[in-house]
Order: structure tokens, then sequence, then C-alpha cells
């Protein structure tokens, strides 16, 4: 008859990265289902009579041992830096409520900072005549600090913001990015690059313009001798006429 044998899976202990609320919710959890949570919420107790039983101290004697056992757990999930700003550390109790006192307080603090930087994200907006780099650099500021308070935002997210955040001369090219791309997978750096490419399309298609202004105000004799309502259908329609060549080659540049 063969052996069976058990394998038991030690659980993780949760280490303390800053969130007080999640790391004392975990930490209880897991010294209650060691039936430890006792000793961090009442203490080790105390022997009021100086004619203890032997009995008595036998039980306090085994508290003792199993609260080193809890600090022991507490020293595996607090960092060596934020343990040594604590003074008293003879029991697991001590150790908990100076956690609390330093880091609860802290977490309601960033709590309220993430309400008003998801506003400020919302609310984020490119400016007429503002360059991507500055835009993204501004949003991408935001993201970072809401970072930095607890905040976990996919990539996709951010993209999704920044498309619908553009001024409406980037109509046509969020246009065509959500046509030949997948948001969901597209990075920040990849939409950061296309969107400079166009970025530089765009001015060079407002050059192109003014050089075309220009070069039709310098023409000699343009439009000598018809009235003034002709001159203006007839440079209507070479501006319309230019400019559709000038689009056309900007669109097919997009595409290839």
């Amino acid at each position: 008859m063969s052996e069976r044998s058990e394998k038991f899976v030690q659980p993780t202990i949760s280490k303390f990265d800053g969130h007080y609320d999640f790391w004392s919710m975990t930490m209880e959890n897991f010294l209650r289902s060691r039936e430890l949570w006792s000793l961090v919420e009442d203490g080790i107790p105390a022997i009021r009579t100086t004619q203890a039983s032997e009995v008595q101290n036998k039980s306090v004697e085994e508290a003792k041992l199993k609260d080193l056992k809890v600090k022991n757990f507490l020293f595996q999930s607090i960092d060596r830096e934020i343990l040594e700003t604590i003074l008293d550390k003879d029991t697991s109790k001590t150790i908990w409520e100076s956690m609390r006192k330093k880091y609860q307080g802290s977490t309601k603090v960033k709590r309220a900072q993430l309400q008003a930087l998801r506003r400020e994200f919302e609310l984020l907006t490119m400016k007429e005549g503002e360059k991507i780099d500055i835009f993204l650099g501004r949003t991408l500021t935001v993201v970072n600090k809401m970072k930095v308070n607890g905040e976990s935002m996919e990539q996709s997210t951010i993209v999704s913001k920044i498309l619908r955040s553009l001024t409406s001369r980037f109509n046509y090219v969020v246009c065509s990015i959500e046509e030949l791309n997948d948001l969901s997978t597209m990075s920040i750096d990849e939409l950061h690059g296309s969107l400079l490419v166009h970025e530089q399309r765009l001015n060079g298609y407002v050059q192109e313009e003014l050089a075309l202004k220009v070069f039709q105000d310098e023409r000699p004799g343009r439009g000598r001798g018809l009235g003034s309502s002709e001159k203006d259908a007839i440079e209507e329609e070479e501006e319309e006429e230019m400019l559709s060549i000038v689009l056309l080659s900007s669109a097919t540049n997009v595409t290839s």
C-alpha cells in the first residue's frame, strides 16, 4: 500500500506597499485563518493576581509564543526602513497600532487626491496650437500622479482618452488611427509616434497653403480687367483646385 503525501502550500504574506487599507485587510484575514488575530486585537492576556494558577501561567506563556509567530509574520510583511520607525516592537498589538496611526490617515489623503486627479484627467483637453509632445506630457504627468496614489490604469484607457481630447484639426487623423489600429492593444508610445508624424504632415499642409496664397497674391495681372465678383469667383475656384490637390497628396501620404 503506497503512502499518500499532501503538500501544504504556504499562504503568501502580503507586503506593505503604502496602501494601508488593502494591507490591513489581507493581513487580518491571514492571521484569522491561523487563529492568531485575537493577539493583535486584544493583546497578550495579563495575569492580574500574584497567586496565579499553573494553568493561567501556562496560558500566558502559550499566548506569548503565539505572539512571537504573529510578530514574525509582521516582520516579513513590513520593510526594514519602516520597522526602524516603530519604537515599540514588544508585541504584535503595539506594532499593528503603530502602523495604523502612521498610515491609515495617509490612505485617506491619497484617496482624496486620487478623486481630484481623476477629475483632472477627465477634463484634460488639447489646447489650440498646442504641440503633441506638450499635450501628451501634460496627460502622462497626471496619469503618473494617479498611479502614485494607487490607481491602476490600462494603456488602452489612456490611448482612448488622448484620441478624444485632441483638437478638431486632428479629426481625420483620429478616424485614420481608429480604422487602421486595434486601440485595445495599441501602446502609448505607438500612438505618440503616429501623432507626431500626422502633426508634421499637418504643419506641412499649412505651409503649403500659405505658400499658395502668397503665390496667388503676387501673380502679375491677376484678375486684370475683371469685375470684383468675377475675380472672387476665379480666386475661389483656383484655391479650391489647389486645396484639393494638397489634400489628395496628404491623404495619400497618410495611408502609405
